[in-house]
């Protein structure tokens, strides 16, 4: 751990700037919510009207994905998506580094998908059926089946990482090597892959909760299949 980055220290737990920001980033969220809620209108106004429209596109993108599941997902998938977009935003400011920039950030993001995955397939068929997705076509598959998983769950943690690391490097080399002539195509850079990673980061704990859901929902197709045959 960077010792440099240590902010202070709860008993044996050491606060890092990038959990500091991190609780900075939720708590803005979390206000910026509670305001927008607070008098919605029938007849909405400009600021409204642009919240509903987020909302709106994100309910789209997960029910295209997913469809008939774009209510049920669409707190988990947008709150991911805006979060990481206001998380990787962050960096542009002076001074500021993202978040998500540093791998134990990216790490929690990547177990909360982790554990959603099996969270919905769970509840689309329950504990008992859902364990047995692992077990198919041959019990043999099980260890292949758990790697697969850890696997896939590192390569997302450690992908937003990358991404967001080394874009605010080059970010940083650019503004170096040719001073102060060229802020606005980096920091206009900046902003766009930031967005980009967000959705990319969406869209594939999208992805993997989809297979979850449909895995389970082919699977009692067949045993349907088998059983009116």
């Amino acid at each position: 751990m960077d010792t440099e980055s240590i902010i202070f220290t709860l008993g044996p737990l050491a606060i890092t700037r990038p959990v500091v920001t991190t609780w900075a980033v939720m708590l803005g969220l979390t206000v910026l919510c509670a305001i927008a809620t607070r008098r919605l209108k029938l007849d909405p106004g400009p600021f409204q009207t642009m919240l509903e429209g987020i909302v709106g596109t994100i309910h789209d993108a997960i029910d295209d994905t997913l469809p008939d599941y774009g209510v049920r997902l669409l707190p988990f998938i947008g709150t991911l998506w805006i979060f990481i977009a206001i998380a990787n935003l962050v960096g542009v400011l002076p001074g500021a580094s993202s978040p998500t920039g540093d791998l134990s950030t990216t790490g929690a993001l990547a177990v909360l998908v982790f554990l959603s995955v099996h969270w919905f397939g769970i509840r689309g068929e329950g504990l008992r059926a859902y364990r047995s997705h692992y077990v198919q076509p041959s019990p043999i598959m099980l260890p292949f089946h758990i790697i697969s998983e850890i696997s896939r769950t590192v390569a997302l943690a450690v992908r937003l990482f990358g991404n967001v690391m080394s874009l605010e490097t080059a970010a940083i080399l650019v503004l170096l090597v040719a001073g102060f002539l060229v802020p606005v195509p980096v920091l206009a850079l900046h902003i766009v892959e930031a967005l980009v990673q967000a959705y990319i980061f969406g869209m594939l704990a999208l992805v993997y909760i989809s297979g979850g859901i449909q895995s389970q929902q082919t699977r009692s197709s067949r045993i349907k299949a088998g059983v009116s045959s």
